[in-house]
């Protein structure tokens, strides 16, 4: 009876798989549209992917484009840094008597560096400016050398000798800083 029953379910699936499927065999007409419906899917999958690939060119001189325009002048900033230290040091030591005589040239030179600076901002270019007693931080300071100093914490900025500068999100040059090395 198991044995019937077996032999019925398999003759009742195999003419179900007939006449789901008809004959195996496939006309012409039949296999030229699966023919051409594999052709169409695979140049469909290469249209997409040139279209991904331009999406992607787009996007990636989108974003060269954007970094020349903020980074492009980097080099010749690197190169005004010296210039703008040179300014700042003769100001710095100018005394009294030095301003009352050339009062005109130390303007000149005044204005000359407030030009650099508002040239800076302009472009993106800012000053990092350390304070004596700050900690020292590695992203912006670069330690020119250390000393026993009473009254400070190792790591604390003793010196300052050269401003620092970012462009934008990128550091231009580390602030130039003595660092004490007083253990705690």
């Amino acid at each position: 009876m198991a044995k019937e029953n077996e032999d019925d379910f398999l003759q009742d699936i195999s003419l179900a798989e007939e006449e789901m499927f008809g004959d195996e065999e496939h006309t012409e007409e039949e296999l030229e549209l699966d023919s051409l419906r594999a052709e169409r899917d695979e140049l469909k999958d290469k249209w997409m992917r040139a279209l991904a690939d331009a999406e992607n060119s787009r996007k990636r001189s989108e974003k060269d484009r954007r970094e020349a325009e903020n980074y492009g002048g980097s080099k010749l900033a690197r190169d005004l840094l010296p210039v703008y230290d040179n300014l700042k040091r003769g100001l710095d030591v100018v005394t009294e008597d030095q301003r009352e005589l050339a009062s005109a040239l130390i303007e000149g030179v005044e204005l000359t560096m407030r030009e650099i600076v508002n040239v800076f901002k302009k472009h993106g270019i800012e000053p990092i400016v350390p304070e004596i007693g700050d900690k020292f931080d590695p992203q912006d300071h670069e330690a020119m050398f250390e000393a026993s100093v009473p009254g400070t914490k190792s790591g604390d900025i003793i010196q300052v000798m050269a401003e620092g500068f970012m462009l934008h999100d990128r550091l231009l040059r580390p602030a130039q800083v003595g660092v004490s090395s007083t253990p705690a």
